[in-house]
């Protein structure tokens, strides 16, 4: 029987699993922590415990930014609920229902820190802590999945002078709650979905809010009444922020709202994959090693409907893996991803931005369909996550007002 290692217990590995299971791989899955979930477990720790970075970025009342009628599987969609934006709890529990349902737990070896993963001839060697009894094991696989999601490594944009600056750093992932700011002014970096998120929820224990980015498309109007928007900082001193416009603000806080970085610690050189500026390579359809194709990698892209992508990607790489599909040569898995990446290049996309999809993600997903045979994603999904993507951006204040529900394959109304 084929011997499947899967490195992470949230939505990735979840799905991962489900799939590997019913091809009658024997299935292992290491996760760092005690329970499911991956990034939607909140934790209060932040930094490192134990001599191991805190994994989780979720914050308190966390609600999502997509519609739970996107965010479940295609076998499994999250159950009915009044709300279309729902909390990060009842995502965990969506999830512990999938595990549930699909008998997933027993697969799963909890308290797991994988520390290395290297190649030993036709093999898979995975070296690993146990994280209760503190013994270090190892054990071999036919084939590595890579799920450890890409919420954990914080990344700070880099500004002229901060070590002048003389008050507070903070990245979105040791956020936790809005408390930490009260009364405090704060500089926001960034403009993503967490950035703006995040500078109206700190607002409201604030004393003054100004988000920093060089975006052109977004109003005054996402943004509560101590919120101001300020182009790129130019530089910092020990009090403040000079911005390119040539003006300046004195700052308590510089909150880093810059995402974070693909990281995967446990592989090895030579383990055929390697990131350079936030590009994961070299990778065939976004998710098997090409040079090594035993190992697959889950959930890179991002903008997308990340279950629904997650589940595609997982059917994909098994069709492969139980012989339904013969891959290319490694010439051509090459030259299918070294032509890919030129169209987004020749676009004048940098390599930061390879694996964000957004409004494309329905041709990636049609791409993977049709190279492997398997079942396409329903086009109702990226039409509602492109819907849902516009309300956020034209009304970011009462966006999580709306609900949704899905007709057919094609077509969803708004139901307020």
């Amino acid at each position: 029987m084929m011997s499947v290692c899967i490195i992470g217990a949230g939505t990735a590995g979840l799905c991962c699993a489900r799939h590997s299971i019913a091809n009658g791989f024997e299935t292992t899955v290491f996760e760092l922590s005690d329970r499911i979930g991956g990034t939607w477990v909140y934790n209060e720790a932040t930094g490192v415990v134990n001599g191991i970075d805190v994994h989780s970025s979720m914050y308190k009342n966390l609600r999502t930014n997509l519609p739970k009628e996107v965010m479940g599987f295609p076998d499994f969609e999250i159950g009915a609920n009044e709300a279309s934006y729902v909390r990060s709890d009842e995502i965990c529990d969506f999830l512990n229902q999938y595990a549930n349902h699909f008998d997933l737990k027993k697969h799963i070896k909890f308290d797991s820190y994988v520390i290395r993963v290297l190649q030993r001839k036709t093999k898979w060697q995975v070296l690993f802590k146990d994280l209760v009894t503190n013994k270090i094991e190892f054990q071999y696989f036919d084939k590595v999945l890579v799920a450890n999601g890409h919420y954990h490594t914080p990344n700070y944009s880099q500004i002229p002078n901060m070590e002048r600056f003389k008050g507070q750093f903070l990245h979105s992932h040791d956020f936790r709650s809005r408390e930490v700011f009260e009364g405090k002014s704060v500089l926001v970096i960034g403009a993503g979905p967490s950035g703006m998120d995040l500078s109206n929820i700190i607002s409201r224990t604030a004393d003054r809010v100004t988000i920093s980015h060089h975006l052109t498309d977004i109003g005054q109007h996402s943004f509560f009444e101590n919120v101001q928007q300020k182009p790129d900082v130019r530089e910092l001193d020990e009090k403040g922020a000079f911005f390119v416009d040539g003006s300046y603000q004195e700052f308590d806080t510089v909150f880093f709202c810059t995402g974070y970085k693909y990281a995967f610690p446990f592989l090895t050189v030579d383990s055929g994959i390697y990131v350079e500026d936030n590009y994961v390579q070299e990778l065939y359809k976004q998710c098997i090693n090409i040079r090594n194709p035993s190992m697959a990698l889950i959930g890179l892209p991002f903008y997308v409907c990340a279950a629904q992508m997650m589940d595609i990607q997982a059917r994909f790489i098994m069709s492969y893996y139980n012989g339904s599909n013969e891959l290319p040569s490694t010439e051509d898995m090459l030259k299918d991803t070294r032509d890919r990446m030129g169209k987004l290049w020749a676009e004048g996309l940098r390599k930061r931005h390879a694996h964000m999809l957004g409004p494309k993600q329905i041709d990636y997903f049609t791409d993977l369909s049709q190279t492997a045979g398997v079942k396409n994603i329903k086009p109702v999904m990226t039409k509602l996550h492109n819907e849902s993507s516009k309300c956020f951006n034209e009304n970011l204040l009462h966006f999580r007002e709306d609900n949704f529900a899905i007709l057919d394959d094609e077509t969803f109304i708004k139901l307020n």
